[in-house]
């Protein structure tokens, strides 16, 4: 599938509005995620800063770390709520996520209709994960199961709550053992039973473009072969939980996601020499220089929004 953009910079794009489109872009974190922790880490480092520069109105709520898609997608819905009620003017929002947050922009699309223009999935976990598919499996085994479940829910709800807290200032709820269980084989083929819209009907194919006039669309990345930024030290974990990956049958993954695992809608390009933290431009911008710059996927689908009039 051909790249969107070569290079960081656009070519005879008209400076301040090439990113503008007509409904604000909310950008939400994946599994784990938070907005900006200590106001010196951003999920999305850069990106925000990128799309304003181009005209887009961005928003960046706040949902808990690890917990399901219902949960996460409830507090998006009444932050989404509130934005509406402060802003009439504003009909619709265009919703961007990342890994797990894909199932939490999928969940808000459903239970607010004709308030959503598009559902954009970036390396998402959409239709099951295998490494979630190991866990699921040993958590099963009498014993281990239960010390494994033990270990997740300690170490995941912990994880989860000191970064909301660095981030939004509050305690929010955590389940890291539903959001692991969701993006397991078993828990996407639930999960997508009731909320279709866009899920490919055939093992790795594309997802229908558009749904109740709302549009899917979806990218994502195979490079956990090897290191994408030597700098990254995020770059050496990815490349031996890919290793993991590998050895459970996912042939080409970002480290986390399998390639197949990432379609939904229309389908942009699944293969770019990005791992799953690249994604997002982390760390601080460490990511490959021989593959287009996260920064430019973002502003090319903001500028396919546009072009679509959303």
């Amino acid at each position: 599938m051909a790249a969107a953009c070569a290079a960081f910079s656009i070519p005879g794009a008209q400076a301040g509005t090439y990113a503008k489109t007509q409904h604000p872009i909310v950008m939400v974190s994946g599994g784990g995620g938070f907005v900006n922790i200590g106001g010196f880490f951003p999920y999305y480092y850069g990106i925000p800063e990128a799309l304003r520069s181009e005209g887009a109105t961005v928003l960046l709520p706040e949902v808990s770390g690890l917990a399901s898609a219902e949960i996460r997608g409830e507090q998006l819905r009444a932050y989404l709520a509130s934005y509406f009620a402060i802003h009439p003017e504003v009909k619709k929002v265009n919703l961007i996520s990342h890994s797990f947050g894909a199932q939490t922009i999928r969940y808000v699309d459903a239970i607010m209709p004709g308030r959503i223009a598009s559902v954009t999935s970036i390396h998402g976990t959409n239709n099951g994960n295998k490494i979630a598919d190991a866990y699921t499996r040993a958590a099963d085994i009498p014993l281990v199961g239960s010390a494994l479940d033990a270990a997740v829910r300690t170490i995941g709800n912990t994880i989860g709550t000191i970064a909301n807290l660095l981030s939004a200032g509050e305690i929010l709820p955590q389940d890291a053992l539903a959001n692991m269980r969701e993006i397991s084989t078993q828990g996407t083929a639930a999960f997508n039973s009731k909320f279709p819209a866009g899920v490919p009907t055939t093992p790795c194919g594309q997802g229908a473009a558009v749904v109740n006039g709302v549009r899917y669309y979806s990218w994502g990345g195979t490079s956990s072969a090897s290191t994408t930024s030597k700098l990254d030290p995020s770059s050496y974990v990815l490349s031996l939980t890919g290793a993991l990956s590998r050895t459970l049958g996912v042939s080409e993954t970002d480290g986390v996601v399998g390639r197949c695992e990432s379609h939904l809608g229309q389908v942009i390009r699944d293969d770019y020499f990005m791992d799953h933290l690249d994604a997002m431009n982390h760390v601080y911008g460490l990511v490959s220089i021989f593959e287009v710059n996260p920064k430019t996927l973002y502003l090319a689908q903001a500028n396919r929004l546009k072009n679509a009039g959303l």
